[in-house]
């Protein structure tokens, strides 16, 4: 798929409305994920390790295959080696032939799909059943898997009684009961006549020699015991030491895909018992690499092993809500995907790239922390690489020049940005959609302005060194103004390092090393502060974000950690200084619904807006479900449909929620996000430091 065809394919997918069902789908997971961790005493800790076993594991990969193969032989077990998905075709394709297999049964199919084993089966003449309910659906459509665990979800009733009815030669009623009684009758005569079974694995267990399935309907355990040959198809990254670590992840799986404790069915499975009647039974275990050793070696992709298949990441992903997996997405569907995807099926596939915001919420959803965002962007480094950056992402990447520019010509970019002539010529020769809302720039920058606003206290109580960013430099430096003052007068030492902004547009982008380049300069002038007692603060939540997560992976470095160890939210800070009573809020009156934008998730969420709204006497609440609101910085400007029209599509819900709240105003710390929700609501959107008004206390 080219960058056009997938253009294409979203503004589809918008015109349709998205896809019918899957919203809700989403929500089920989320929802049911925070009602399974609320019963954790500590899921924190549970988290961490779990990232412990993988990290342990995939370091150890070769060890714990050994281990594992000696013990599956010693059970009784065939292993196999297929080093790409050609040679895992062939061998069980080989299996089955030996065994003069005219019918196979499947359940956990997802490693299949990527080898795509059902079309060699069935071009050698063996009838191939999925047995798994979303697995049949999607065999039947002849698709490809829309969500990792839910792989049908985007089918309706009536389009699955469609299928089944044209199955069964008969009508079936669009209801579920009548489709299920009808998959029931007719795998109850494939499971009894099945020459062979073949299983994927959710876990292997190296001690044991044992693989472990986990389900929530059982048909893995038929195909696993009624035919007389049992093939295994499992990733050498699913080998764990012990049986206590493989129990871990599974409860892990559960709580993150669907908010059970465990999955219905967990079965442990090595070497076969004969049955009477059914003499050489016979376990096969095909231990697929197709591209793991190879990311095993990378120090970005090798996080991608981590990976339990829980999509946990697909369920807080606000473009795959609007277009689907089949649109975002190849055979490996949603954020992990995307890795996934460019590894091993290549990089051509994995123009899908393109659909993320780098929100970074699938990251706060992993069950095992996979840097899925910083992945991504290397994905999209390499496609740059490759094909050169989109146009319209060119110039979005120059930001930081455009804004210095304005800036320095406030009165004329003002009302370029204000001409609708003009404004179409921008969209035509830059990208920038016409319709997008640029907010107006200040005549005099935040540098321009200190001059007048900074003093020296006495005796200092601390130190800050503020980081603007582009937004508080060049838009709306009075707030950042009115920020210095504030803590001058709290008896609070302000200094405006000479940085450059956060560059996280490059992340976003998949300019990695530009990134780097922004990321190094900018510790090197915060560590000159750091070093002397400094805090580092930002009033834009992606400044903070960027710092303390996203310089220390770029660089990985002691100067870049300590950086982001002394980097504190301004909301924070002022939280701080208020329950010390060092400062005072005036009172707040009203309802004002808040935005928490995606990266203050990552720090401290709403905590610090709602407590100090609340203090005031604002009633506030949080609205959101938990997904990104669609601007996703400039993302939101581009013109065409992976730009503002995917993104007002991501916004739409939000739009609607806030609409409906009865709310006075909205109030979120993102700069972007209230230009994004002041377009798509028509409401006043405020900075919390336009509606809070502080005094220092002596």
């Amino acid at each position: 798929m080219t960058y056009r065809e997938l253009e294409r394919a979203v503004s589809e997918s918008i015109r349709r409305g998205g896809v019918r069902g899957l919203y809700a789908a989403m929500l089920r997971g989320l929802r049911g994920r925070e009602r399974a961790i609320a019963e954790f005493e500590d899921y924190a800790s549970f988290r961490a390790g779990v990232r412990a076993i993988k990290e342990r594991s995939v370091e150890e990969l070769e060890e714990l295959v050994r281990e594992f193969v000696r013990n599956a032989e010693a059970r009784g077990a065939k292993v196999h080696f297929a080093a790409d998905a050609k040679e895992a075709c062939e061998i069980i394709l080989g299996i089955a032939e030996r065994a003069g297999a005219r019918t196979v049964v499947k359940s956990k199919s997802l490693t299949s799909e990527e080898i795509e084993l059902n079309g060699v089966l069935e071009g050698a003449g063996i009838e191939v059943i999925e047995t798994d309910l979303g697995e049949r659906i999607i065999q039947l459509a002849k698709e490809r898997p829309s969500h990792l665990v839910f792989p049908a979800i985007h089918r309706t009733v009536e389009e699955v009684a469609g299928l089944f009815s044209a199955e069964a030669g008969v009508r079936l009623e669009p209801e579920i009961g009548a489709v299920l009684r009808y998959v029931r009758e007719r795998l109850r005569r494939k499971f009894l006549e099945a020459d062979v079974g073949i299983n994927g694995a959710n876990v292997a267990i190296a001690e044991l020699g044992a693989v472990v399935l986990e389900t929530n309907e059982g048909n893995g355990r038929l195909v696993a015991s009624l035919p007389r040959i049992q093939i295994v198809l499992l990733g050498i990254e699913k080998v764990v030491s012990t049986v206590e670590e493989a129990l871990m992840l599974a409860r892990s799986h559960a709580v993150a895909a669907t908010g059970q404790r465990l999955t219905v069915y967990v079965s442990v499975m090595g070497g076969r018992m004969e049955l009477p009647g059914s003499e050489g039974r016979e376990l096969h275990v095909v231990l697929l690499d197709n591209g793991r050793r190879r990311m095993r070696e990378d120090p970005v992709f090798r996080e991608a092993l981590y990976c339990i298949r829980c999509g946990a990441c697909m369920n807080v992903c606000a473009p795959y809500s609007v277009v689907g997996g089949h649109v975002f997405g190849h055979i490996y569907p949603g954020p992990i995907g995307i890795p996934w995807t460019a590894n091993v099926h290549g990089l051509d596939r994995a123009v899908f790239a393109h659909l993320c915001i780098s929100c970074g919420l699938c990251r706060e959803v992993c069950p095992v922390e996979i840097n899925i965002p910083m992945m991504i962007a290397r994905v999209k480094e390499l496609d740059a690489e490759s094909r050169g950056f989109p146009w319209v992402n060119r110039v979005m990447m120059a930001y930081e020049r455009f804004g210095a520019l304005a800036s320095r010509f406030a009165p004329v970019a003002n009302w370029a940005l204000r001409s609708r002539t003009f404004r179409w010529l921008m969209e035509r020769l830059l990208g920038l959609d016409r319709d997008a809302e640029v907010p107006p720039f200040a005549e005099r920058s935040l540098r321009a302005r200190l001059g007048r606003v900074m003093r020296r206290p006495e005796n200092p109580v601390m130190r800050v060194a503020l980081f603007p960013d582009f937004f508080y430099e060049y838009v709306r430096p009075d707030l950042a103004e009115g920020m210095i003052a504030l803590l001058q007068e709290t008896g609070i030492e302000v200094d405006v390092p000479d940085v450059r902004t956060s560059g996280y547009p490059l992340v976003a982008y998949g300019d990695l090393k530009g990134a780097m380049r922004i990321a190094e300069y900018n510790v090197r002038v915060l560590r000159e502060f750091t070093s002397r007692g400094y805090l580092v603060v930002s009033l834009e939540p992606t400044a903070t974000y960027a710092l303390k997560f996203v310089y220390p992976y770029l660089l990985r470095n002691e100067a870049s950690v300590e950086v982001a160890g002394k980097t504190v939210e301004a909301l924070g800070l002022l939280r701080e200084l208020a329950a010390s009573g060092r400062l005072s809020a005036r009172p707040v009156r009203g309802r004002y619904g808040v935005h928490v934008p995606c990266h203050q998730r990552a720090l401290s969420g709403a905590e610090n807006v709602l407590w100090l709204l609340r203090r005031a006497g604002a009633e506030a609440e949080v609205v959101g479900d938990g997904m990104c609101c669609g601007m996703a910085g400039t993302f939101g400007m581009k013109a065409g449909p992976i730009g503002r029209k995917l993104s007002q599509a991501m916004g739409r819900r939000l739009f609607d929620a806030f609409r409906s709240g009865g709310f006075d105003a909205i109030v979120t710390e993102s700069s972007v996000c209230a230009l994004h929700l002041r377009s798509g609501t028509g409401m006043r959107v405020l900075h919390p430091l336009e509606l809070l008004r502080f005094e220092a206390r002596s």
